[in-house]
């Protein structure tokens, strides 16, 4: 078991996006992305520079990966199957339908996945893509 943490600086929902029923790291960390496996845990903790102040001091989250990671295209797949909540409807007036940590989409006819209307735009997809893993 190996423990990860990090530190919060803004909390969209999306990252990680506890929505659904599960909490997941699909977007951002990349480097505990790759290498966390099933029965591990991620500590995210609070920021002194938060919007809302100083929060160095708290625990935003933790969680414990009880599922071996998805690629990215198994995860895409999951979420037009049973978790749609997770693909981003950056129109809805939901803020959680918004928050989706599902922004690549793949399709059998394309080797690179598109980029869903989310918070992370093209300057973005060489270092999310990299993460390799949806936790």
């Amino acid at each position: 078991m190996t423990l990860y943490s990090y530190c919060l600086r803004f909390g969209s929902g999306a990252a990680p996006n506890p929505f659904w029923g599960v909490c997941t790291p699909a977007i951002c960390k990349p480097g505990i992305r790759r290498s966390a496996i099933e029965g591990d845990w991620i500590v995210g903790l609070g920021s002194a520079d938060s919007p809302i102040g100083n929060i160095s001091h708290s625990a935003m989250y933790v969680m414990r990966v009880t599922r071996r990671p998805h690629t990215m295209e198994e995860y895409d797949r999951l979420c037009r199957e049973s978790l749609p909540g997770k693909i981003p409807d950056w129109d809805n007036p939901d803020f959680r339908r918004r928050a989706g940590d599902c922004i690549y989409g793949y399709s059998s006819r394309s080797r690179r996945p598109t980029l869903r209307r989310s918070i992370h735009s093209e300057s973005n997809r060489e270092r999310g893509l990299s993460g390799m893993n949806v936790l």
